[in-house]
């Protein structure tokens, strides 16, 4: 196995096709696909699955790549220390629950590094998909939460991946909801906790899973809960655009973020003894890398926002 045929594996990967890496590599595609089938006969798998409609990763190519990446970045960074004395590329990829909190630790990230030339991902997913984008390696972190119920599932999902949970800080639960709604209007008066049923009056706002709409993937705590009325969407933007305009609400941690959704809500604490953990998953036998780490520092500083 040499590094030329992890980049040539890599490359085929982004373009799905032989012929479009080949011209990305300035290579021919005979040389190509002799280094994939000779790549892949000392693997003693295949990495892909060759169709009319290009090339596709298998489930063992997938988790390959994902090594695959980290091995070349690594590459670069020793090559830029040592030997080209130049400033590498950096690459990084998060993926997480629908928190703002996290998407703007993200932004504070960029800033605060500066890279002249970076190649970053954030994916604002699906709980299943996180699990699987950090176990492929596709994003080197997950952020998402744990609580009493859905813990103990959570924690031997993650040990069958290879994944680990670290994590950051507990919170209290809250109603994400609109200044302008009524409820919300009359408590931040009182300054008293949400009742359920206050909250019954008003549509319980959801992120859907997909095939994995499961409680113990529900991005939600009390996801077991029956509620009178229930909106289900798959996009952040969509659910506050909900939240305005049919008075929704959404359960959360209570971390405001008006930097990014503007100063148009308010989080209630809700009357429960309920908590949650926020954390991030890594895998079990990877090293978190310096732009890793500095993501950790920068989401961890949350904590001092944590309203209760």
């Amino acid at each position: 196995m040499t590094l030329n045929q992890l980049k040539y594996a890599i490359a085929i990967s982004k373009e799905n096709s032989l012929n479009d890496a080949a011209r990305k590599l300035f290579i021919s595609q005979p040389s190509l696909t002799g280094a994939m089938h000779a790549l892949e006969d000392e693997l003693g798998f295949d990495i892909f699955v060759r169709s009319k409609n290009g090339m596709s990763l298998t489930n063992k190519g997938q988790e390959f790549i994902g090594y695959a990446k980290s091995v070349i970045e690594q590459y670069d960074l020793l090559d830029a220390k040592y030997i080209t004395k130049k400033n590498p590329k950096r690459y990084f990829s998060v993926s997480m629950q629908h928190y703002s909190f996290a998407v703007k630790a993200f932004v504070d990230l960029i800033n605060k590094l500066g890279c002249e030339e970076y190649e970053f991902e954030v994916h604002e997913t699906k709980t299943r998909e996180i699990i699987m984008n950090v176990k492929n390696q596709r994003s080197e972190l997950g952020v998402l939460y744990v609580n009493d119920f859905n813990r103990k599932v959570l924690n031997k999902v993650f040990s069958e991946e290879g994944l680990v949970f670290t994590p950051l800080f507990d919170c209290g639960i809250y109603a994400y909801i609109s200044k302008k709604n009524p409820l919300a209007v009359s408590k931040l008066k009182t300054k008293e906790p949400v009742t359920f049923e206050e909250l019954d009056e008003y549509p319980c706002l959801a992120f859907d899973q997909g095939e994995y709409n499961s409680a113990y993937y529900a991005e939600e705590v009390l996801s077991t809960r029956q509620y009178k009325q229930l909106i289900r969407g798959n996009d952040r933007a969509t659910l506050l655009n909900l939240a305005k305009g049919v008075n929704g609400y959404t359960l959360c941690s209570g971390i405001l973020c008006e930097e990014l959704n503007g100063k148009d809500f308010v989080a209630l604490k809700v009357d429960t003894d309920e908590r949650m953990t926020v954390g991030y998953i890594s895998g079990k036998d990877s090293m978190i890398s310096d732009i890793g780490n500095e993501y950790i520092k920068l989401i961890s500083a949350y904590k001092s926002k944590v309203l209760d």
